[in-house]
């Protein structure tokens, strides 16, 4: 089936037996699918904005307030990624236990309370601590991604989690460009700089309390409703469509309850008629020639999340797929990160000229960018995927060229360490397609590898990148005590460009999997 416009505002077609949805209402967030959607790179979005509040005012204002020298600056930037780095590792599996929608509105709420008390910082130390507990916010992403995972099928899957962690990594352009005017804001009407950026948090405050709340209350946490009743919508679908007798579905995965249990009412053939209300009976849903009923079952028994056990955990936690995800991930996003942290100061020492604002409006260019790249690196895994016949090497051969070229240009930026602003935007902005296509391109594969545990791989994945952030803000930190950004840069090149290619052997599934094809 080909792309039409049409599929961007109506209700999707849906594969019968998951309900996932085979396109992407982009701009239908009344039907269920769209909200999903929406709520997910937009919780995301703010989540990030929140978790990167502090570094646009940073460079100049905070650093004069606080008393702090660069070396303490860069303490902070490594400090807001440890905890990011804890909180993914076990939000994956919280995930595949409580249901993604929990996760991702709980983390938000939790996260709002040190967001909340971040003005009272006066020192390095609070600034650790503060920077330390706001980190909760980026564990976000993977509760994102695994709630994308399980709205859209395999055929746009990459797309829709392309587009909802590059529209949410957007969040550090917003906040380089939304925290400096608000601050500038505060200024004009008579605060002094102290209290000025400490008014600032408001903003971002509001909007992580009000999205953590929405989505919590107008989203489903599956396409089959409650996530406790995930497994008996599967079974009946398929007892439905006469695709397995009880016995066989035994073999899917243990339910919650008996088999014999009433099971609850199917849902309609698609969202518009789940939105008309209950007056219409239900609909059975209808395979169409792509659902062979052989393949149908071998999906079910294979995609079903269930609750994680340690023998499962360990299990995808120690196959190569896991580290390939990983280690490219902690090239990709863990990059970002750490660029994201220190951009509007190496823009700053380069050209003294652009002052707080300026430096901090360009930096956010390169979080702006995330609406197009990752996305685009999603995009373009699904259509390689599609033209190689669904050959997923094609897919991972992708993720490894986004790496090598990332290695390359900041190999360039590093050892050029350019002195035109020119030359200097255009190649960080080139630089930024390939590094942050590789963000989506990974989690393009990412729900083809283990797909009954996705959320352990997809937390796994995500700690890697702030792994890798952690490391690289290490770098950056260690290179002339915080100010030799463009060592940094060149460094980080080399660990790209070895990373990539040191584990572009790995097959991108596991020897023997039936399911995620």
């Amino acid at each position: 089936m080909g792309l039409k416009f049409s599929d961007l505002y109506s209700a999707p077609e849906v594969n019968p037996i998951n309900r996932k949805a085979r396109a992407i209402p982009f701009f239908n967030p009344i039907n269920v699918y769209g909200r999903v959607f929406f709520f997910s790179w937009f919780g995301f979005m703010i989540a990030f904005w929140a978790w990167y509040t502090f570094p646009p005012l940073l460079t100049y204002t905070i650093k004069a307030d606080l008393h702090l020298s660069p070396a303490q600056v860069a303490n902070s930037n490594i400090v807001s990624l440890l905890a990011t780095l804890l909180v993914r590792l076990v939000a994956g599996p919280l995930c595949d236990q409580f249901g993604s929608r929990k996760v991702f509105g709980g983390l938000l709420l939790i996260g709002s309370i040190p967001l909340g008390l971040a003005p009272l910082v006066q020192n390095a130390s609070g600034l650790y601590v503060s920077r330390f507990f706001i980190g909760i916010l980026g564990g976000s992403f993977v509760p994102c991604q695994v709630w994308s995972t399980g709205f859209f099928d395999k055929n746009v899957v990459g797309t829709a989690n392309a587009l909802t962690g590059g529209f949410g990594n957007a969040g550090g352009g917003i906040t380089y460009f939304i925290m400096p005017a608000v601050y500038d804001s505060f200024v004009s009407r008579g605060h002094t700089p102290g209290q000025a950026w400490r008014l600032t948090f408001i903003v971002p405050l509001i909007m992580v309390i009000f999205t953590g709340l929405a989505l919590l209350l107008l989203c489903p946490d599956t396409p089959t409703g409650p996530w406790s009743e995930r497994h008996l919508h599967v079974h009946e679908n398929l007892v439905v469509h006469g695709i397995a007798a009880d016995d066989d579905l035994e073999t899917v995965v243990t339910l919650p309850g008996a088999i014999t249990d009433k099971p609850p009412p199917l849902l309609p053939s698609s969202a518009s008629d789940e939105e008309k209300g209950p007056t219409k009976p239900p609909l059975s849903p209808k395979l169409s020639p792509r659902d062979p009923p052989a393949e149908t079952l071998l999906a079910a028994r294979s995609e079903v999340v269930v609750a994680p056990t340690l023998r499962e955990a360990l299990h995808v936690a120690a196959s190569p797929q896991t580290a390939f995800h990983v280690l490219t991930y902690m090239n990709s996003f863990g990059g970002e990160l750490a660029i994201n942290a220190i951009l509007a100061s190496y823009y700053a020492s380069r050209f003294p000229g652009l002052g707080q604002t300026g430096a901090a409006n360009w930096a956010a260019m390169f979080g702006f960018l995330n609406f197009i790249t990752r996305p685009m690196g999603g995009v373009v895994s699904d259509l390689v995927y599609k033209m190689s016949g669904g050959s997923l090497w094609w897919k991972k051969g992708w993720i490894v060229l986004c790496g090598v070229v990332t290695g390359v240009l900041l190999l360039v930026i590093g050892r050029l360490d350019p002195r035109s602003e020119g030359l200097m935007f255009g190649l960080v902005a080139l630089m930024a397609v390939f590094l942050e296509a590789g963000n989506g391109a990974n989690f393009s594969l990412v729900p083809h590898v283990h797909p009954f545990a996705n959320g352990i791989l997809s937390g796994l994945t995500g700690a890697g990148g702030n792994l890798g952030g952690v490391i690289f803000a290490i770098i950056f930190r260690f290179m002339d005590h915080g100010t030799n950004y463009a060592k940094g840069f060149w460094v980080m090149g080399v660990i790209h460009i070895a990373v990539s290619l040191g584990v572009s052997w790995i097959p991108p599934l596991p020897k023997g999997q039936i399911g995620g094809h």
